[in-house]
């Protein structure tokens, strides 16, 4: 794993294996652009890059892996289970076809995608395919994304394993306290997807809440000490003892978003970004959605 990064720069999981603490995301960028913006990500010192199926570029991500020249126990990857994929025979196809797609002969860590707080069983079912996978060697380690506490505690009483990862929509409007103590009780690493908290904009409408990297205070403290808004952001994750998955297909942001172990927010910085907490998210709650929520065609 990585050995430039610092000691901060990485994240034990629950069953004792090593998670760079931030990573590359690969949401929203166009299979055709992918396999370049994950070998730039990759040439800039990320180690941690994070797919799904529902992105439909885990082949594009692979082709990457395959060409960078790393070798692959140097590079953690992170693919998702689609909720029109849950069942016990639909989540083992399902993963047999994204390490299809993949290449790979592992991956590092496979996620649910959203809880089916109406269909739970199955979120279940998924989970202990998960199981089974990570068992057989096939997966290094097991997790979910966009569980609240609730959904977490439901899960854990029908399974073996606790989640390694909770993958969650978390950023300063939005920092979910509460649900990461209990991440912490619980053993379970925080993942924070849109961390830069570009789910606000992503399908904006008029009069909807400012981004987040425009916001007078991170606009303030990135003045101040030198660094970019996203740099300052970034590091407030990482001083939460979280991890982060940030997504650029810019050469020079992924440096740039990358370069945040080599500075410190003070307590009062910290104290200032954390009151920038609206309640509101930007995504979907996961109590409500459903497999019809996103109209998402995974391709074969």
């Amino acid at each position: 794993m990585n050995e430039a990064l610092p000691n901060e720069g990485r994240l034990r999981l629950n069953n004792g294996v090593m998670m760079p603490s931030l990573g590359f995301g690969v949401y929203r960028i166009a299979p055709e652009m992918t396999t370049e913006a994950v070998l730039a990500a990759l040439r800039a010192g990320y180690r941690l890059i994070d797919t799904a199926a529902a992105y439909n570029n885990e082949r594009e991500v692979g082709e990457a892996v395959r060409q960078s020249g790393i070798p692959r126990a140097d590079i953690f990857v992170t693919s998702k289970l689609w909720p029109t994929d849950y069942g016990q025979d639909a989540a083992a196809r399902a993963l047999g076809r994204s390490l299809g797609k993949l290449g790979l002969d592992y991956v590092d860590m496979f996620l649910l995608h959203w809880p089916l707080p109406s269909r739970f069983s199955q979120t279940v079912a998924s989970y202990r395919v998960l199981e089974q996978h990570l068992a057989a060697g096939r997966i290094r380690a097991i997790g979910v994304c966009n569980h609240d506490a609730a959904n977490l505690q439901a899960l854990m009483a029908e399974t073996s394993l606790a989640p390694a990862v909770n993958q969650v929509e978390l950023h300063p409007f939005f920092p979910q306290k509460e649900l990461a103590q209990a991440h912490a009780r619980l053993g379970i690493v925080t993942q924070a997807w849109s961390p830069l908290g570009g789910v606000n904009i992503y399908d904006a409408a008029p009069g909807k809440a400012r981004h987040v990297l425009d916001h007078p205070v991170i606009v303030s403290l990135a003045r101040r000490l030198g660094r970019t808004p996203a740099q300052i952001v970034l590091r407030w994750h990482i001083q939460r003892g979280h991890s982060a998955i940030p997504k650029s297909v810019h050469p020079q942001r992924m440096a740039e978003n990358l370069a945040i172990f080599d500075f410190a927010l003070s307590p009062a910085d910290m104290a200032a970004i954390d009151g920038l907490d609206t309640g509101r998210r930007g995504g979907d709650d996961p109590q409500t959605v459903t497999e019809r929520t996103y109209p998402v065609v995974i391709a074969p």
